[in-house]
């Protein structure tokens, strides 16, 4: 398998490429608009043909390269079946899996961050967009998000899947690029409260700044960056 982690500095994004090698086909998950020439001289150095793009929800703090990687490879756009994004070719149901030559992909509707959210597992490698972060979760105050269905996707979906699972998230602010499961049951601040309501009180009071281009943003990704 060919597995690539890629990093946008300017919004602090996660890419993903992903071959299984044999058949040449790859997939990425959440692509940058600004970096989608350097997607495709990765793909073209790999000598590996572009088939799928994914975005794992409607970004705010960055324009998807989505529709631009389409133009370029003719590769299918996916989403989840909740995007209100109208021009994605195949919509995802939970538990729905998408085929990558011999490697299987799961579909993991994971609303809260926002109503679109869904993670997707593949093996033991969880994408799980901005739904689980390591050492912290999505916020869930713009985009219909919702604290009491966050803590929902995290604790009875990706925290029952095993705990040797490698998390890759979309983003990270400090530089660590992959943890698991089982870390961060133990050691996730966001994940030590005793129930529901005690952790919608801690996402209710976060006072985060929103995003600089929120609406340019999230008017562009409906439309998949086009």
């Amino acid at each position: 398998m060919i597995f690539k982690q890629l990093f946008d500095s300017k919004s602090s994004t996660y890419t993903y490429l992903i071959s299984s090698g044999n058949g040449r086909e790859a997939l990425i998950i959440d692509p940058v608009l600004e970096n989608v020439n350097g997607y495709i001289n990765i793909l073209k150095e790999l000598d590996l043909k572009l088939v799928k793009v994914i975005d794992t929800h409607i970004h705010a703090d960055h324009v998807t390269g989505a529709s631009k990687l389409k133009d370029i490879t003719k590769c299918t756009t996916i989403m989840g079946s909740h995007t209100p994004a109208e021009s994605v070719e195949i919509k995802v149901k939970d538990d729905d899996y998408i085929n990558l030559d011999n490697l299987k992909i799961r579909a993991i509707y994971t609303p809260g961050h926002t109503s679109d959210s869904y993670s997707f597992l593949m093996n033991n490698y969880l994408f799980s967009g901005d739904t689980l972060l390591i050492n912290g979760t999505g916020r869930t105050d713009f985009q219909n998000g919702n604290a009491k269905d966050a803590y929902n996707s995290i604790f009875n979906k990706l925290l029952k899947l095993p705990e040797e699972t490698l998390l890759y998230p979309a983003h990270d602010y400090k530089g660590e690029k992959v943890s698991t499961i089982g870390k961060e049951k133990k050691q996730n601040p966001r994940l030590q409260v005793k129930s529901v309501d005690e952790y919608i009180e801690i996402m209710n009071n976060l006072d985060l700044k929103k995003p600089a281009e929120l609406e340019t943003n999230v008017s562009r990704n409906i439309k998949l960056g086009a």
